[in-house]
């Protein structure tokens, strides 16, 4: 039995120019992380001063592992900050190998530090501090540093990023199309303001997401940046050529992972080596009763403009 997921894929040019296509590419939904490269270039523009370390950890959804909980601690501590100043929910590490190190260790009740947009709300309270913005306020639409972050965005997409939401993490979320998110890869892949967080994301794409994750997988395969977002958007950066961004309408990571896997294939840029070793993420499994009953697959035809 099959059970059918709509998505759409766009493949744009750094002038916005339309390369390649598939589905309904011009629907508005939220960029969720997938935005969080382009957070941490306006952290670091206003005064963050992060290494390129600290920059992957700005850009990632962390797994809670212990190197990324004491990335984030640093990046605090070197702004005079600890713990207390996030503004991000508690929440227990998303790696379940991690869960276990923390529960090892005594933990009895989640932390904002274990919460994986951490990184990203450390990266931001380094620029306040560095600017001589109220910390406090660091997640308000109105603070002077989202204000960048959705002008940043809306004239790197060529489209407004508001009416913004709220992130899951308490952050502004920003607005965008498939095809918008896509020339905002395409931008990332080619402009060198852009390039510490190309560079740091690609050099540490374990530490933006963690080994085995499909944005990880995929970044380590091909010469790219990588980043997924919350109900199922993922964006590739494709270094010095292009952009691409998938979209599930069903939410569904998986999905849009082995949608971006099989538009790489289609765009000739897979090694064998690359192929065989996205394998997993390609075709991820389907589980029922306590193991895997069948698989996903890709039907994706990408149209060429």
């Amino acid at each position: 039995m099959e059970t059918r997921h709509d998505g759409a894929v766009a493949v744009v040019a750094p002038d916005g120019s339309l390369i390649a296509s598939s589905g309904d590419i011009d629907s508005p939904f939220f960029i969720r992380s997938s935005a969080k490269p382009f957070q941490a270039i306006v952290s670091q523009e206003s005064g963050a001063d992060l290494s390129p370390l600290e920059m992957a950890m700005a850009c990632a959804s962390h797994r809670g592992f212990p190197v990324q909980v004491a990335l984030v601690g640093g990046m605090l501590a070197a702004a005079g900050l600890d713990e207390s100043a996030l503004r991000c929910p508690p929440s227990w590490p998303l790696g379940a190998d991690a869960v276990r190190v923390v529960l090892g260790d005594g933990a009895t009740e989640p932390r904002p530090i274990w919460n994986n947009c951490s990184g990203k709300h450390a990266g931001f309270l380094r620029a306040c501090v560095g600017s001589g913005w109220p910390t406090e306020t660091y997640l308000s639409p109105e603070h002077p540093l989202q204000r960048k972050v959705i002008e940043l965005v809306s004239e790197l997409g060529g489209y407004s990023a508001e009416p913004v939401g709220v992130d899951g993490c308490g952050a502004p979320v920003l607005r965008t199309t498939t095809r918008v998110m896509a020339h905002l890869f395409a931008r990332l892949a080619t402009e060198p303001r852009l390039g510490p967080a190309l560079e740091a994301m690609h050099r540490y794409p374990a530490l933006v997401g963690a080994n085995g994750e499909g944005d990880t997988e995929i970044a380590i395969a091909i010469n790219a940046a990588v980043k997924a977002g919350a109900a199922g958007c993922v964006g590739v950066a494709v270094e010095d050529r292009f952009g691409i961004a998938v979209k599930s309408w069903d939410g569904l990571g998986g999905v849009a992972t082995l949608g971006a896997v099989s538009a790489l294939d289609q765009l000739g840029l897979l090694t064998s080596t690359a192929a065989a070793a996205l394998g997993p993420v390609a075709r991820p499994p389907v589980f029922g009763g306590g193991g895997a009953v069948g698989h996903f697959e890709s039907r994706l035809r990408l149209d060429m403009a």
